[in-house]
This record gives structure tokens, sequence and C-alpha cells, in this order.
């Protein structure tokens, strides 16, 4: 490969102790997490003591040849800022890290200031978490937007994960109408197996935003490697805003529980409906331009024993 592969969306943490909605997520044992009242396999299996670190995934984007990550937030693994900004400081040319606030409640502003003030160069609002049975936070209320004012002005990105379909394309227009110059990472590709996905994609069409493929593989998930709808899915996006617009996430570590971390990736570089250069934008090009993010590491490729 003549690009480096940048990971535009994954997760680490060092434990899982939260509540989302009420209901508890912790990490048991095994790779194994309480998640929302049951017991699902969080992680692989031989990541026993649930520490999703940066060593461990250091490990596997050596061994995939991925160069960079960007790693983002979700609350149903805690807020990560302070390991995080661990992360940024001693692997500063392999991660790109978000900081996350508490935006289901006022008081969120002041929050993300003191982020920016520490160092951090994006912010993520897993905002499809916002439908609360209380009551909806909308993207688009004063305390959000004084938010994206300031994030603008400090040339701070936005990294956020949408509610199913179009639910918040019209407060998205009205933030992007507001602050044109707010570069914007809409994540999971739009949650591309749900009606309406197209709608989330086509907020790409203005300049400042961009779309990233954040668990692609798992809404695949029932058609399973080498996911063609996937490729298809990608290619219909790539119609309509352009594969400029377009990155690649792999919503580790998640996604390993089925599938390998290159397995995540290789099934776009084995693909025969993109060109190599639309390989290159997705996999790598574009992120780096985006994040203005460029890992130097140039990782080899190692056989392993099965080949």
């Amino acid at each position: 490969m003549d690009f480096k592969i940048i990971d535009a969306h994954s997760h680490l943490w060092l434990r899982q102790d939260t509540e989302v909605d009420g209901l508890p997520i912790r990490t048991l044992c095994n790779g194994r997490s309480l998640f929302m009242g049951e017991e699902r396999q969080m992680l692989p299996p031989f990541m026993i003591d649930g520490r999703n670190s940066a060593e461990v995934f250091l490990s596997n984007m050596d061994y995939a040849q991925v160069s960079g990550a960007v790693v983002t937030q979700e609350y149903i693994d805690g807020i990560q800022n302070a390991y995080l900004s661990e992360v940024a400081s001693r692997y500063p040319d392999r991660f790109f890290v978000c900081g996350m606030c508490e935006f289901r409640r006022p008081g969120f502003l002041r929050q993300a200031k003191e982020l920016v003030a520490a160092g951090f160069k994006a912010i993520k609002i897993p905002a499809n978490r916002l439908l609360l049975k209380e009551g909806r936070v909308m993207l688009n209320s004063p305390e959000m937007m004084e938010m994206f004012h300031y994030m603008e002005a400090n040339g701070t990105i936005l990294s956020i994960d949408l509610a199913d379909g179009d639910t918040q394309v019209e407060e998205m227009k009205e933030i992007i109408g507001e602050c044109p110059r707010l570069k914007i990472a809409i994540g999971h590709f739009g949650m591309v197996t749900i009606p309406h996905w197209q709608e989330q994609i086509k907020l790409a069409r203005h300049e400042q935003v961009m779309i990233e493929s954040g668990g692609i593989t798992w809404l695949f998930n029932d058609e399973f490697y080498p996911f063609r709808g996937a490729v298809k899915a990608i290619r219909e996006a790539a119609d309509l805003v352009g594969m400029d617009k377009l990155m690649w996430g792999s919503d580790y570590p998640r996604t390993i529980t089925a599938i390998t971390y290159r397995m995540s990736y290789d099934f776009i570089l084995k693909s025969k409906e993109l060109t190599e250069e639309e390989k290159a934008l997705f996999l790598g090009n574009n992120a780096a331009a985006f994040y203005g993010f460029h890992p130097s590491v140039t990782l080899p490729y190692i056989k392993n024993m099965s080949e």
C-alpha cells in the first residue's frame, strides 16, 4: 500500500462502570460485560481482564498495518477523558482522541471549554443517546448552539453519532447553517441499514462535513464477511457525496468479537467495486486531511502462522 491506513472510529477504556437509561454497564471477566440487563461479549474472550487498553489496540494496529486511529467515545463505556488524555500524551503519533461531555444534563458548555483548554482537538456527542425517557435533548438548544459556535471559533472538531434515520437531520442542518466552518464527522455511516440513512449521508454535501463508517461491519453482521452489502452502501454514499467525503472506521473493539481487526477493512481492499484511488481515500487519506492527523509510522506486512 502506498498510503497509510487510519481508523476514524475506535474506542478505548480500562474499565466500564456506568449507567445508560438507568441500566448498568459493568466490566465482568473474560471480555464480558453486564450490558443493560444482560451479559454480553464486549471484548474478545482472550482479553480476560476486560481492559481495552491502548497497548493492546496498538498491537492489533501494528499487525493489521493501521498507522493511526481516531478514538471516539460513547456513554456505554463511561466518560474516558482522563484516560484518553494520557493516551494522546503517550502516543501522539498513533492516536487522535475525542473528549466527551455529559450532554444529558445542562452544564456541558463549561465542560466543553475545559476540554478544549486541556488540549482536546475534538468533542464527541453520542446524539443517539439523547432521546431520553424524561425528554429529548435537542441538538439546536441554546446551550448546544453556544458550544458549537465556541468549537467553530477554536477549530475544534465535532464527532457525532446520530439517532436512526433522519430523526436529527433537521437539527444538524441548523447547526451547519449557523456554524459553516465547524468541522463535523458523522459516525456509523448514517446507521446505514436503517431507512432514510441517506439523509445523514447527504449532510456531507456541506463543505466541512464528513461521514465515517465506524460500526459498518456490525450493521451488516447478518450477511457477514466479505460484507458485500456494506461495499454497495459505500458505493451509493460515494455517488451521493463523493468518495472524498467518506472515511473508514472500525468501531474497535466491539466488532472484533466477530471478526479480526484486519477483516474490518480488508474487505474494502479486496473489493472490485472501488478503484485503488477510492480505496486510498476511504481507508486513510481522507481522515488524514480532515483531522490534520498524519501518523509517521510505516508498518510491514507480517505473515501469520497459517500462511
